[in-house]
């Protein structure tokens, strides 16, 4: 009744069915690992912003790798800012996705350090791409400033490629080795998205909290690949039996059908 197995259609069937099955259970272990990423992510990310503000001196220095457990992090710092030597981020969206530039002012601490701030967003309007966008002015003076601190920017991670050649103040990529380089000043490793004071007239646009990750949506893809691994064993049995039934049928009915017109004659 099952010599069917052995022609080539069902052959073929059965080696797609063996072969799906692996790759929908590792495609769910997949989705566990990055479930587990996304969760740890959430969790350092919500740490580090429910964290007690400290000076920013005492979480980075000149030279510094901003890590990820000290990432988000709220830090404060008093100096002032160097409008002089202000640059504009390129390609920067806010949160409607229009695209604009986010404003890189250094911040010139008391021990004449430098702290990268990223005030914000503003928008691209202009009259051209190459001139200098016309930037709000941050607070005079001696002001005290908070942030969430970030890690230097790099191609790998951003997926931004740093071209070479731009309009004078304007970069692609923030990172404080290159501006310390540019300014010939020691500054602080890694930078911060501004939180406080908030901008006069919302301008620039402060960057939003960072997100949670869908993790859930992870865990719901790594069922639903587990439930297709199991139910393709389950959906041959299906089609081999009904294969089966229909062949049978077949076979009862052929003798029948041969008897009659004998009884004819």
């Amino acid at each position: 009744m099952y010599r069917f197995l052995l022609t080539r259609q069902w052959v073929i069937l059965t080696l797609i069915s063996l072969l799906l099955i692996p790759t929908m259970i590792r495609l769910g272990f997949w989705q566990k690992h990055r479930y587990e990423e996304r969760s740890a992510r959430n969790a350092l990310v919500a740490q580090a912003l429910n964290a007690k503000p400290v000076p920013v001196e005492q979480v980075t220095e000149p030279g510094h790798a901003v890590t990820r457990k000290e990432r988000y992090h709220t830090v404060t710092a008093t100096g002032t800012f160097d409008t002089a030597h202000e640059v504009v981020v390129r390609r920067r969206t806010n949160d409607d996705d229009e695209v604009g530039y986010h404003v890189l002012t250094p911040f010139v601490l008391a021990d004449g350090k430098v702290l990268l701030v990223n005030r914000g967003w503003i928008s691209s309007d202009g009259p051209s791409q190459t001139a200098f966008p016309k930037v709000p002015a941050p607070p005079a003076g001696q002001v005290t400033v908070q942030g969430r601190l970030m890690p230097d920017e790099t191609t790998a991670a951003s997926g931004i490629k740093d071209i070479k050649g731009l309009p004078d103040r304007q970069i692609m990529l923030i990172n404080s080795a290159e501006q310390a380089r540019r300014l010939g000043k020691q500054v602080l490793g890694g930078y911060i998205q501004q939180t406080a004071p908030e901008p006069k007239g919302d301008t620039p646009e402060q960057i939003s909290d960072p997100g949670k990750e869908d993790a859930p949506l992870n865990y719901a893809y790594m069922i639903q690949w587990w439930l297709f691994a199991a139910g393709v064993p389950y959906g041959w049995f299906v089609l081999v039996r009904r294969e089966a039934r229909g062949r049978e049928e077949a076979a009862k009915e052929e003798p029948a059908a041969e008897a009659e017109p004998a009884a004819a004659v």
